[in-house]
């Protein structure tokens, strides 16, 4: 049976800002997320998909322009899943990421809050990023502009960003305006140099092709990385590409490559191979006080570094003003990557143990300890639920502060539970997604109350925020 189409609604208000970088609409009693339009914008809306009580659309034609709205600087905005919100001025950016992570901890946390300080914004609102990621296509994204010309695109070769929801879809990038340069001129050289010599680009759905990936990390010591990953082994064209872009590009001083034959992009189980330069570059990082050198974190291929790097220090500098460290303490630092926090607080405490399940992570924190001559840090690899139990705090001592930092998902309730056992005075809670982290706060409410929020915005032109929350421990169960 054909299923009846989807009606347009005309002359809808956009009424607010929903999850997921979505503006919000109500028509009759139905609520409608459409994407690339802000509050104050009238449109007409092609549903898309429709629910009992919800549906979803996307704007067809304007009649009117919010008075919010500023022009895209970017010319792929509206095609790439990037930057949506590059529409609303950053000032209204902050004022609804802030009301995100108020309605979050009030609906989800359900908890008694203090005053939520205002979000720290990012000075870099543009070229934040420090770390990139491009896939090479064989099926480029075409775009309305595209389909309407009328014309046949016999090269359909891209080297660009996943469209949002399609695995086998590229967008072909022209410019981006997340990271500096050398960035964009290396992507366009390589693109350039793969085209000319007729080099296969990746078939996502048979998973066939030469070039598949290209990642570039620059660091604010001007040190510039780029890993290309191929698919197919063809020794002959991965050096004359590779001699190519060492011969370019000058100023990159890690040339790694990886050939990946899996059916995934992942790199953690992958061999790196170093053909020119060496196999990492170093971030640097102010510490914040005199007599301290710049801590200097070491950053492979694999490792796990925060992206805006300015908005790192910022957002470290809190969680270390939020544990309040006098020198005597044992701190727990869960879900440590590459201990950067752990480092980072280790000369204002007695102790740091950090817990990663990532093995590789891990060595990374060690090495950084060792270089940086920082020598109270202990490091465990291992499943969070599993290693952090009653017998690991017998073994090493109960922690005076914790500080817990988990991935979007929140922490596992066994997690939860051995933090409640453990009775930390302080716990400071590093999370990117208030949601999650709200419902955590819910659980950790018998024994703990929330004494400071801060949130962080660590990704401008979009909805994600981090938020940092200081709770510390009730009385005999009281606050």
């Amino acid at each position: 049976m054909k299923k009846k189409p989807l009606p347009l609604l005309e002359k809808v208000l956009i009424t607010g800002i929903a999850a997921e970088g979505k503006a919000i609409a109500k028509y009759n009693d139905m609520v409608i997320f459409i994407p690339f339009v802000v509050p104050g914008d009238v449109v007409d809306i092609q549903l898309i998909r429709k629910k009992h009580s919800y549906a979803e659309g996307k704007a067809v034609y304007f009649h009117e322009y919010s008075a919010q709205r500023v022009e895209p600087f970017c010319e792929h905005y509206g095609v790439c899943g990037g930057c949506k919100w590059q529409i609303l001025p950053y000032s209204e950016q902050i004022r609804y990421k802030q009301q995100q992570v108020t309605d979050n901890l009030t609906r989800i946390g359900k908890i008694a809050l203090p005053e939520i300080s205002p979000v720290l914004g990012s000075e870099k609102t543009r070229f934040y990023r420090n770390k990139l990621e491009y896939t090479f296509s064989n099926k480029r994204w075409m775009t309305w502009e595209d389909v309407q010309s009328g014309k046949t695109f016999e090269n359909r070769d891209a080297l660009g960003f996943h469209i949002p929801d399609m695995f086998d879809k590229v967008l072909d990038i022209n410019e981006c305006w997340l990271q500096e340069e050398p960035s964009n001129a290396i992507r366009l050289a390589i693109k350039d140099f793969c085209l000319q010599h007729s080099y296969p680009f990746f078939d996502l759905r048979e998973q066939t092709g030469l070039m598949r990936n290209l990642i570039i990390r620059t660091s604010t010591t001007g040190e510039v990385m780029l890993i290309v990953v191929f698919y197919e082994e063809d020794k002959e064209k991965r050096n004359a590409l590779l001699d190519f872009i060492a011969n370019r590009f000058q100023e990159i001083t890690s040339l790694l490559y990886i050939v990946n034959q899996k059916a995934n992009d992942t790199i953690t189980d992958q061999v790196v191979h170093v053909f020119k330069g060496k196999d990492h570059i170093f971030e640097q990082m102010d510490v914040g006080a005199k007599h301290f050198l710049p801590l200097r974190f070491k950053i492979g291929a694999k490792s796990f570094y925060q992206t805006n790097s300015e908005q790192a220090y910022n957002l470290y500098t809190i969680a270390r003003n939020f544990a309040g460290l006098s020198g005597n303490e044992l701190v727990y630092d869960l879900y440590t990557g590459t201990g950067t926090i752990a480092n980072f607080i280790a000369k204002d405490a007695k102790q740091v143990i950090g817990i990663e399940y990532v093995p590789e992570a891990i060595e990374d924190a060690k090495v950084n300890s060792e270089i940086n001559g920082i020598t109270n840090t202990l490091f465990f690899a291992g499943d969070m639920k599993n290693i952090l139990n009653a017998g690991f705090i017998a073994q090493y001592g109960r922690p005076d502060v914790m500080i817990t930092d988990p991935p979007r998902a929140g922490m596992h309730d066994d997690v939860i539970g051995t933090i409640l056992f453990a009775e930390p005075k302080k716990i400071v809670y590093v999370s990117c997604n208030p949601a999650t982290q709200a419902r955590d706060l819910n659980l950790l409410d018998s024994k703990y109350k929330v004494t400071k929020v801060q949130p962080v915005d660590m990704f401008p032109h979009t909805h994600h925020v981090e938020n940092v929350v200081l709770l510390e421990l009730k009385t005999n169960g009281y606050e």
